[in-house]
């Protein structure tokens, strides 16, 4: 049987994965975060959903490449050096695998996001 087109929900369903920031990363607040998973493949590399964020701020380590769509809210993303780029409900952007800086929630943010991540590099 060969595989089918998958449609994406507009809204996330499904039962949620609720979240906490590890201690060690935490900078400010207490955000509870949720995913909704909607795609995952088989061999565990590539991912889809929906996350949804509370407001705070913590430390980002991406061994994965990331497209993300801001559905709702506004959060800045910022690299080691202090580069900023505030993201709003529309925008689109990618983070590399690599990158390394703080992802700061100051309205309560949604996304969809697209995760790539070579097995090799998960940790």
């Amino acid at each position: 049987m060969k595989p089918a087109v998958r449609v994406l929900p507009a809204v996330p369903r499904g039962e949620p994965q609720a979240l906490r920031v590890a201690p060690e990363k935490l900078v400010a607040g207490d955000p509870r975060q949720t995913v909704w998973l909607d795609h995952e493949s088989s061999c565990g590399e590539f991912c889809v959903g929906i996350w949804a964020s509370e407001v705070g701020e913590w430390r980002v380590r991406y061994t994965e490449e990331e497209y993300c769509s801001i559905l709702e809210g506004r959060s800045v993303v910022t690299d080691e050096a202090g580069h900023a780029v505030t993201v709003t409900a529309g925008m689109e952007f990618v983070i590399p695998a690599g990158f390394v800086g703080t992802w700061r929630v100051e309205e309560p943010t949604r996304k969809r996001f697209v995760i790539h991540e070579r097995a090799s590099g998960r940790t």
